[in-house]
């Protein structure tokens, strides 16, 4: 059987996978709890108009709809690409347990990459984190600017 993070970062993919369609930045989220799906969500900020509206956000107001609350404890979050830091903030004040990313972000990834904000000992909430490098997480991105730089070229 598959390890349950690559399924779970499949899943998220597919998500990112909607996001390209919608010509957003491809990234995507899945939140669980207790093994089970609770929230999907992918970039939806051009389509919607709004900064904030990043895949992990996305599935953040989901979950706390679904839930009726604002604690997401023991829930863990799958995303294609490593939170920045406005997610990283969402993540911490959600209680969110577990993240689990399949992409770094050299340039603004809030977890390892640029910031290691999980790991400020002076926040009150230190989500568990697990970077799996996968190889369709970070092509779909690629892919995306690619295309955009090629057609930006014309």
């Amino acid at each position: 059987m598959k390890d349950i993070n690559l399924y779970y970062l499949d899943l998220a993919l597919k998500e990112a996978q909607k996001a390209f369609l919608k010509d957003e930045v491809p990234v995507g989220a899945i939140l669980t709890k207790d093994n089970q799906i609770i929230a999907r969500g992918h970039n939806l900020r051009i389509s919607k108009n709004n900064a904030i509206y990043h895949a992990e956000i996305v599935a953040i107001e989901k979950a706390c709809k679904k839930l009726k609350t604002w604690r997401l404890d023991n829930c863990s979050l799958f995303v294609t690409l490593e939170p920045c830091l406005m997610c990283a903030g969402a993540i911490i004040q959600s209680r969110i347990k577990n993240v689990i990313f399949g992409a770094k972000d050299d340039k603004g990834g809030a977890i390892i990459s640029k910031y290691t904000i999980f790991d400020d000992r002076k926040l009150n909430h230190h989500p568990h984190y697990v970077f799996i490098d996968h190889p369709e997480c970070r092509k779909i991105l690629k892919d995306f600017f690619i295309k955009k730089r090629n057609i930006n070229n014309l």
